[in-house]
């Protein structure tokens, strides 16, 4: 697991994404992505369920960003139902968190984090289906003007933001692949379905 790269390539750095349209005023956009040897409707399961608390968990270091709670190893049919305006809690026991903004399933989650003045920042999780029942997962955050990292000044957090994204955001991508490479079968086990 530890091997893979999450590098994006050139081509997936300037590519545009959902969501990208999201915030006009972007300070910071930091992409990375994966090869999952899963279809996309296999890996779509493990996104629509992510979130800290009563959710499956972040697929990260789950010391920091799940209240010290394992992510989940499988699939969890309650948690699949999805739709706009869903929120998907950062850290356990907080109020405030991921906001779903857009989907199409099996194709791309966009959540994002907002206030009462509009979008703080983005997060886009996008499947692409290549040959053979491969997925190139492309993951891409993005913050606004106004989005401050732990309240510190930007000539402070440009430097720590992009690290330490990198570090959580390799570690989930490679949770999420590792996670719907082992779960069984190719079979679809679920059928997506938006909340009404």
């Amino acid at each position: 697991m530890f091997g893979r790269s999450v590098r994006a390539s050139n081509a997936e750095l300037r590519r545009p994404l959902p969501g990208d349209d999201l915030i006009d005023d972007s300070i910071c956009t930091l992409t990375h992505a994966v090869t999952v040897r899963r279809a996309p409707r296999d890996v779509w399961p493990w996104l629509v369920q992510m979130g800290a608390g009563t959710r499956a968990g972040w697929y990260s270091y789950d010391c920091l960003d799940n209240g010290r709670v394992p992510s989940a190893m499988h699939i969890i049919p309650q948690l699949q139902p999805i739709r706009v305006g869903l929120l998907m809690r950062a850290l356990p026991g907080k109020p405030d968190g991921f906001t779903v903004m857009a989907f199409e399933p099996e194709h791309f989650l966009v959540i994002g984090w907002t206030d009462d003045a509009g979008t703080l920042m983005t997060w886009a999780f996008v499947l692409d289906k290549m040959p053979g029942r491969v997925t190139r997962l492309i993951v891409r955050a993005r913050g606004s003007r106004r989005y401050h990292f732990h309240r510190l000044p930007w000539w402070i957090a440009q430097w720590i933001v992009p690290l330490v994204h990198f570090i959580m955001q390799r570690r989930q991508l490679l949770g999420i692949a590792w996670r719907a490479e082992q779960a069984p079968g190719p079979e679809r086990a679920y059928e997506p379905q938006p909340v009404r």
